[in-house]
């Protein structure tokens, strides 16, 4: 529809969105294994009623808006403590895990020239590591050298090494990695940092929220964040399984000083002294409210809760999955993400079966596999979608059927 002559009624045109909503995807229904996280009715409405109170709040100026200020460093300081981070920890809300990885990049960029006079800066990363860093390569003019991964689909830190020279500026470890969700060895990946004189990043937009929780619980979760020597930035999505609005991500540097790496401060123009935290410079109060909102309403014991809740789902699907022929689920799903491929149908095609019975999850390769992103909204859910795998392998057999290898990410 083209730009209307005349206004139309507000709840013409509100009904027409909720017509437009109808093909997506069913993402608070436990059907969606990706790209939107839900918790319960409760949640959801204190998210999305605190962002709406914000909604018009700029925390371009946090001078203008002092409430949003204390809500960033509260929340930024309960994300620290999860984390293991000190008194000097410091961070900022962005705006999702994308804009945290970018800044960790800048930031390690910047000390890199600072302290090192580095010119022409590389970073280390394993080949697993988000597509974000890719986008900060671009942006920022460093090198991004990606190496192979373990059998086991981990970080190899030997391979690293081979890697890191006197341009490095910034090495990567994840905690889980996205692909097939296992935790990388940031101990060793950290060491490399030291030896060098670099940035290491903990890239913990899935994980930053439920390896605390989850070790609570008495998972065995290896040393992954500033307890580890050596680490110097994390980054966390809220909006992940904090359950809060979009966007929401946290990026927390080991102290103050590492975190003025990230910041951009300049008055080479003539409207006044311009200071912004990360890529953005206008960006809604709302996200923010949401997040500080969220996190009051379901507090400590709730997060455990959830988490308990989610590792649970986790588990059962894994178990469903491996229950079916040819269905081979890939890492050992140490947190709440599960991948899966099918050594005897088409993956892909079996995706597609999926998606015509109202199932969406992410498509991703090498190798070609499905990936579920488990979340507490999936309790009663898990089941009814590994039953759909099955039928779908079943029917698909091991005939010639290709399916369709999807994205991650779109730009149309």
């Amino acid at each position: 529809m083209t730009f209307p002559e005349h206004g139309r009624p507000a709840d013409e045109v509100l009904a027409e969105l909720d017509a437009l909503a109808a093909d997506d995807v069913d993402w608070h229904g436990g059907r969606v294994f990706s790209l939107a996280y839900f918790a319960s009715e409760e949640i959801y409405r204190v998210a999305r009623t605190a962002n709406d109170k914000f909604l018009s709040t700029n925390a371009l100026n946090m001078g203008a808006f002092p409430s949003l200020r204390r809500m960033q460093n509260e929340v930024v300081a309960t994300v620290a403590g999860w984390l293991g981070g000190g008194d000097e920890a410091a961070g900022f809300l962005t705006t999702g895990g994308t804009e945290s990885l970018l800044m960790a990049v800048k930031a390690a960029r910047e000390r890199g020239r600072a302290e090192r006079g580095i010119t022409e800066p590389d970073m280390v990363l394993p080949v697993s590591a988000h597509a974000a860093f890719e986008k900060a390569a671009h942006y920022f003019g460093v090198r991004s050298i990606r190496v192979p991964v373990g059998e086991d689909h981990r970080a190899d830190p030997e391979a690293m090494a081979a890697a890191v020279g006197p341009n490095t500026v910034l090495v990567v470890g994840s905690a889980p990695q996205y692909p097939q969700g296992v935790i990388d060895p940031i101990p060793e990946i950290a060491a490399l940092a030291i030896d060098q004189g670099a940035n290491c990043h903990v890239d913990a937009c899935m994980g930053g929220v439920t390896l605390p929780f989850l070790r609570r619980l008495g998972e065995d979760i290896p040393p992954f964040d500033f307890s580890v020597e050596g680490v110097t930035s994390m980054s966390i999505d809220l909006h992940k399984y904090g359950y809060t609005a979009k966007g929401a991500s946290v990026i927390v540097h080991r102290d103050r000083g590492l975190r003025n790496h990230q910041t951009f401060v300049t008055d080479n123009w003539t409207g006044g002294l311009y200071g912004s935290s990360g890529v953005l410079g206008t960006k809604s109060g709302g996200p923010i409210a949401a997040a500080w909102a969220v996190l009051q309403h379901v507090g400590d014991d709730g997060y455990l809760q959830l988490t308990a809740t989610a590792r649970r789902a986790t588990l059962r699907l894994r178990d469903r999955l491996e229950a079916i022929d040819g269905i081979q689920v890939l890492g050992d799903t140490p947190a709440t993400l599960v991948a899966f491929r099918s050594n005897v149908a088409d993956t892909f095609a079996i995706g597609d079966e999926l998606g015509k019975a109202g199932w969406y999850c992410d498509r991703q390769g090498p190798p070609d596999s499905l990936h579920c992103t488990v979340h507490a909204g999936h309790a009663e859910t898990v089941d009814g979608f590994a039953d759909a795998v099955a039928e779908a392998s079943d029917a698909l057999g091991s005939g010639p059927t290709r399916g369709e290898a999807g994205a991650y990410g779109t730009v149309d």
